[in-house]
């Protein structure tokens, strides 16, 4: 994610918000569809290799939301002024953890810097290590952020904005261990989609706002045009590396799948191609549909589809 150009009022932010989560539902009115079914055994001999490679792709999905600090591990997410907390399982903690020793020690914030002191006798490490005091770090592109853990807890520091988070998770965090899998439309290749690839200038960024109302301008190389049922229909894309990120909503969010909208990968174009594969059977729930501690982004107006996007992805069951 780029830096974050400015942030809008609390006020401002939830009636924005409000107004986005309700053009997002395109009205709820009428009965739901009913929950299709589980995809079939990859052992199936009459699978196609999209089934296959599509069925693929939904088991690793599985094994990572199951890994053991993933996305259903969260329990917490703690935004940091300046000051200092007390950090542990009891009561008497300014951040109260869901397992380890009733005082793990203290977090010191000032400004974009943190540093934590590990209480007397706590067993708590940082980095893998039994430390007094130690400087904590978000992450960068030559390091991972600093871990602090103990028992089944781990937390880590974010970088939110102009300033700190502290992200808790619990490897026995009842989301995690009560996941079963997911649901899913059918596999139908008919959302396996070619779409027009109509490039934009390199300079070009997309406004991106997040659950917090914070909005974000995002890289924006191009837009996947496609048509469906005789009508014209447009994505525009976030530069995701070396691949390119779509985040959608359509006339099944808030129904059948997520109400925030769902988001989706693809396979950048070569250069000079004008085409890129939309396989909408790939598209997947984002975390803030497991996890309330999460900052996921929203779907910008010009990718809320008017049409039913009937793969991918069912809201979680929980």
């Amino acid at each position: 994610m780029t830096s974050k150009d400015w942030k809008i009022s609390t006020v401002a932010r939830n009636a924005g918000l409000i107004l986005l989560v309700a053009g997002l539902q395109f009205g709820l009115a009428g009965c739901a569809a009913d929950r299709p079914t589980r995809p079939p055994n990859l052992d199936d001999p009459f699978l196609t290799p999209h089934e296959v490679d599509v069925l693929e792709w939904r088991q690793r999905r599985h094994e990572r939301l199951s890994e053991p600090y993933g996305w259903l591990s969260l329990v917490g997410l703690e935004f940091l002024a300046d000051g200092e907390y007390r950090v542990g399982s009891g009561d008497d903690n300014e951040i109260i953890v869901t397992a380890g020793p009733r005082h793990w020690g203290s977090l010191q914030v000032v400004g974009d810097q943190a540093w934590f002191a590990t209480a007397a006798g706590a067993n708590v490490r940082v980095d893998g290590r039994l430390v007094d005091e130690a400087e904590l770090y978000t992450a960068d592109d030559d390091r991972p952020a600093t871990l602090i853990e103990s028992g089944s807890v781990q937390m880590q520091l974010l970088q939110r904005g102009d300033g700190l988070a502290l992200r808790v998770r619990d490897s026995a965090s009842p989301v995690l261990t009560g996941f079963t899998g997911l649901g899913y439309f059918p596999v139908d290749t008919g959302w396996r989609i070619e779409a027009r690839w109509i490039e934009h200038p390199a300079e070009r960024t997309l406004l991106i706002a997040n659950v917090l109302g914070e909005l974000i301008n995002e890289p924006n190389p191009g837009l996947a045009e496609f048509e469906r049922d005789g009508r014209s229909f447009g994505l525009e894309a976030v530069d995701a590396g070396d691949q390119l990120w779509f985040i959608f909503a359509d006339r099944t969010s808030g129904r059948e799948t997520y109400g925030l909208g769902r988001f989706l990968y693809a396979a950048k174009p070569q250069p000079g191609a004008d085409t890129v594969i939309l396989d909408f059977n790939k598209a997947y729930n984002p975390p803030c549909a497991f996890t309330e501690f999460t900052t996921c982004p929203l779907p910008p107006p010009e990718n809320r589809l008017d049409i039913r996007v009937e793969a991918g992805e069912l809201t979680p069951a929980f």
